[in-house]
């Protein structure tokens, strides 16, 4: 590539357009819907816990008796 002037240079001035700038703004109608969503999700996964519990519990339990079973019994 060459160090010479490619053609292109920074802008310098802002460039003007007929639309007006725009400014963020809260957006409190997406913000409720997704506290709805968050609430509907509560809703449904709290009564599911004690069985995801009872689950993850039953796991842990066969993972500990399997390492302290012996494989094989050598004589």
């Amino acid at each position: 590539m060459s160090q010479g002037n490619s053609g292109t240079e920074p802008v310098k001035e802002a460039f003007r357009t007929v639309t007006p700038p725009y400014h963020g703004h809260s957006d409190s109608e997406m913000n409720a819907i997704g506290i709805a969503m968050f609430l509907g999700l509560l809703v449904l996964m709290v009564p599911l816990l004690p069985f995801l519990v009872i689950v993850w519990a039953i796991s842990k339990l066969t993972e500990a008796l399997a390492q302290k079973a012996p494989i094989g019994e050598e004589e």
